[in-house]
């Protein structure tokens, strides 16, 4: 954030602020929380971004050391963002800020979800069982095209999720966001889901994604 715009205070939470407190910033640390993202990949996610706020926000974020722009590989070479070491600092407080704000109801036109929001979900809210088997799952979210493919791998210590999936999951689960929301707490997705593998593995994941 310019200078001239800036808290001017001595205080922690006014510095974060400056880096951090303009409008999409923390959306956009949020949508690269799992993997970098192409410029388009971003504006899909924040649809009602304009392009010229999408790239003033990135551009601070940049300059601020908690977004860096980096060109793919061959044969890619697509040009993408991602978050930084010290970026990346930021998912405790950004899932913190997303838990707290449950408590208040949402508004009428709080209707659209990122396909990375609905998966940080999983990653944020799933509690692993006694003994939990290591298992991987890969999930498409077919209104999504092939931005909503995801690789799941569950561990005792929780849910990890990529861009990636595994090459030979245990489990495969095409359905939609909004289905998919709709069955965390739940042990059934069959009525809206297409489910290959072991489906036993697919409702475990479900049902143990409890979402205060």
């Amino acid at each position: 954030m310019p200078t001239q715009r800036g808290y001017r205070q001595a205080c922690g939470i006014a510095r974060g602020l400056d880096l951090v407190g303009e409008r999409w910033s923390l959306l956009v640390v949020r949508e690269l929380l799992l993997g970098p993202k192409r410029f388009t990949d971003l504006q899909q996610a924040l649809p009602t971004a304009s392009p010229n706020a999408l790239s003033d926000r990135l551009r601070e974020l940049a300059d601020a050391g908690v977004v860096r722009r980096r060109q793919l590989p061959a044969p890619s070479n697509a040009r993408v963002y991602e978050l930084t070491t010290w970026g990346r600092e930021l998912e405790p407080i950004v899932v913190a800020l997303g838990t707290w704000a449950l408590a208040a109801p949402p508004t009428a036109e709080q209707v659209f979800v990122s396909v990375d929001s609905a998966m940080l979900t999983i990653r944020t809210y799933f509690v692993p069982t006694p003994k939990q088997p290591e298992m991987t799952i890969r999930i498409e979210l077919r209104d999504h095209g092939p931005a909503g493919v995801f690789g799941v791998h569950l561990t005792q210590s929780g849910a990890e999720v990529t861009h990636e999936p595994p090459e030979e999951p245990d489990a495969q689960l095409v359905t939609t966001t909004e289905a998919l929301l709709a069955a965390f707490g739940e042990n059934d997705l069959a009525h809206a889901a297409e489910i290959t593998g072991n489906p036993k593995i697919v409702r475990h994941l479900t049902a143990n994604v409890h979402v205060p």
